[in-house]
This record gives structure tokens, C-alpha cells and sequence, in this order.
């Protein structure tokens, strides 16, 4: 499980942050219609390219990264930590601790989850409390390399919360909305009520509030039928995906419309009933379990955990795919694009579900064309 938060990080040798970092990743529009699944399971195959490269090594279960200014900021999900990657002149990547979130209470999968950066330099988290799961903002404080955690406002809290299935993923579309994906906390019936939180994805104005254009009057459930989504991406023509844990059946990649219902706990991957969405692709869960989601250069790229691989999902035919990395780097949590045009990934081997390497957890960047 996690380290003590005051150990050392060790530092990866010879790799550098990409200098001139944009502001915060954040991809395209989001809606859009849905798109025909397959029938059944698509072919994978193996492509060879540049190995991934270290930035940091020594992290403790991280989940989430987001990028803003010249920094890299990182949550760890057992100590409540948030981590900023910086550099010092041409020496290697180090990182230092922007702040805890208070009150993160660490049970089964629960935590410090996703991260996303609003307006005005604020940085929104996904977090487990005592009384449940809650979203919170915080101002950012200082400039890149000293960033610090300003006092939280809670926007949303008591969302239910078990051992597992908590979701956690947010992401700002460009509608200027946050998007949440949350878990069905293990009460699988709650994700076909629309007004219950639990097995939906949420979308929120940036205060908490209702947005009016939802798709249910006074209600944050954006679609529903999830059992629990964990990677959110739009593409540059307008559509939203989502990476779903399937139970023991399937796992799911979804194109999200408004109001639509995903199937969960009626259906576990391609049903074929109208009244239902279907996936555009799925997977056994032992080859997949994807948990971050990113869209770069006309393709999605899938962060997975048991399937231990980086996935790749041409736009063009999202009914195929083709597996970039296997076993290379174990449990793969979060894949982000960064703004030198690479992908930054995640590893989760120290969060009580994989085997540590020397190193683990650890960022690295990946070249992709």
C-alpha cells in the first residue's frame, strides 16, 4: 500500500519535463451523437515504437495528472497529497508537495482521485471523506515550481461511497462544465434512477450547481446505467468517450450522448436492446480493467490496470484497436496528453492490486507518431 508521505522521492536519471509547457491539457467539445457498436469483442494487435522514458519514480498510488503553466501536478490517492513535477535549469525532474486535501479518509479504493483545472488557476478534486465522496476546489497559490493549495470549497459532497466502484474522474469540457464519473458504490440498482447519484456521469457548472441544459430538469446526471467510469476525453468533432469497468464480462469503451442509458446493472457490454446504449468496443476484463482515457492525433488511448497495457482506438474506426504497451511498466492508471504532443502515463503498482518494480509508482512520457 502507500509509503510514508515524508520519504524521499527518487528521482528518475536523465529525464526532463518538456520546456514551455502550455496551460492545462484539456481536450475538445464534448457531445455529439452516438456511433454503431460491433457485435462482439474487436481484434487487438501490438505495435512496436519509442520506449516510454521516466519523468518521476518513487511515487506512492498516484491517480490523477493535469498539466498547468510549466508544472505537472499529480494526486496521490492514499496520502491526500497533491504533487507538483517541476524542474530545476537541465537537471532531472523532482517533485514537491503543493498540499494535502484535508480530510481524506483511504478505504479500498477510495481517496485522493481525479483532478481537473477550472478558470481563474483553480484546481477541482474528486476525494473520499468520512461521509462519503465529495468534489472540492481549490485556488492555486504562487506560480510553476511553487504552486501552493488554497482553502477548499466543497461544490458537491455526500456522494456514496463503499470499498469500491467510486469512479472518480473529472474533466472540464468546453462548455466550460465539469464532468464527473461516479461509481455505482456497490448498490447496482441505484445507476438506473436518474436522480440518484451513484452509476452516472455527472455534469456540474464549476459552482456545484445545475446546469439549465441538462438533460434532466434539476438533476446533475449527465447519462446513466454506469457501474463505474473512470477515464472521460472529448474529441475535436464533438464527442464524448468514456472507459467503463465491466463486472466479469465486459469492460466497455462508451460514446456518451445526453440522457443515455448505458445498461448497467441490466446489461454488461453489447445488448443489442434499443432502450439501451451499447459500447463501441469492449473487452474481457482480465485483458483491459481501463481506467484513464486521453484523445491525441486522431486516436484514444486507454490507460489499463489488470490488462497492464496502453490501448490504442483509431477515431475513425473506434470498433478496433491496438495494444502500444503490455506489461512493460505493470498497472497503467492514467494516460494524459502533454503539450509537447507526447502522453504522460501513470503506473499504479503500489496501490495494494499490483506487484512494485524497483522505482514504482513512477510518470513516464511516451512518443506516440
Amino acid at each position: 500500500m502507500g509509503e510514508d508521505p515524508t520519504r524521499r522521492r527518487a528521482l528518475a536519471a536523465g529525464a526532463l519535463l518538456a520546456a514551455g509547457f502550455l496551460a492545462s491539457c484539456t481536450p475538445g467539445p464534448g457531445g455529439g451523437t452516438g456511433a454503431t457498436a460491433r457485435s462482439g469483442p474487436a481484434p487487438s494487435g501490438s505495435a512496436s515504437g519509442p520506449a516510454p522514458e521516466d519523468v518521476v519514480t518513487g511515487l506512492s498510488a498516484p491517480w490523477d495528472l493535469v498539466f498547468l503553466d510549466g508544472s505537472a501536478l499529480v494526486s496521490e490517492r492514499d496520502s491526500g497529497q497533491i504533487l507538483e513535477i517541476v524542474r530545476q535549469g537541465n537537471g532531472p525532474a523532482r517533485t514537491r508537495v503543493v498540499g494535502t486535501v484535508p480530510g481524506v479518509t483511504h478505504v479500498g479504493e477510495g481517496g485522493l482521485l481525479g483532478l481537473s483545472i477550472g478558470s481563474g488557476r483553480t484546481l477541482y478534486a474528486f476525494s473520499t471523506a468520512k461521509d462519503g465522496n465529495r468534489l472540492q476546489r481549490f485556488p492555486l497559490t504562487g506560480a510553476a515550481g511553487s504552486f501552493g493549495l488554497g482553502r477548499a470549497e466543497t461544490i458537491l459532497s455526500g456522494i456514496p461511497a463503499a470499498r469500491f466502484h467510486h469512479g472518480g474522474r473529472i474533466a472540464f469540457g468546453p462548455d466550460g462544465m465539469l464532468y464527473a464519473g461516479v461509481g455505482d458504490a456497490q448498490e447496482p440498482d441505484k445507476a438506473q434512477e436518474v436522480q440518484a447519484v451513484q452509476g452516472k456521469i455527472l455534469r456540474l457548472a464549476p459552482d456545484g450547481t445545475v446546469p439549465a441544459d441538462n438533460p434532466f430538469p434539476g438533476s446533475l446526471t449527465y447519462s446513466f446505467g454506469h457501474r463505474n467510469v473512470q477515464g472521460l476525453a472529448w474529441t475535436p468533432d464533438g464527442r464524448l468517450f468514456a472507459s467503463e469497468f465491466g463486472q466479469n464480462t465486459w469492460d466497455e469503451l462508451n460514446e456518451i450522448v445526453p440522457g443515455g442509458n448505458y445498461g448497467w446493472p441490466l446489461a454488461e457490454g453489447i445488448a443489442h436492446r434499443s432502450e439501451l446504449r451499447d459500447p463501441v468496443q469492449q473487452w474481457a476484463p482480465s485483458e483491459a480493467s481501463p481506467s484513464g482515457l486521453a484523445f491525441l492525433d486522431g486516436a484514444l488511448y486507454l490507460a489499463n490496470l489488470k490488462g497492464q497495457s496502453l490501448r490504442r482506438v483509431p477515431l475513425a474506426d473506434p470498433g478496433r484497436s491496438e495494444i502500444l504497451l503490455r506489461g512493460e511498466l505493470g498497472r497503467l492508471r492514467t494516460v494524459v496528453p502533454a503539450p509537447d504532443g507526447s502522453l504522460w502515463i501513470l503506473t499504479n503498482n503500489t496501490d495494494g492490486r499490483g506487484s512494485p518494480r524497483a522505482g514504482d509508482d513512477r510518470v513516464v512520457r511516451l512518443l506516440v507518431r
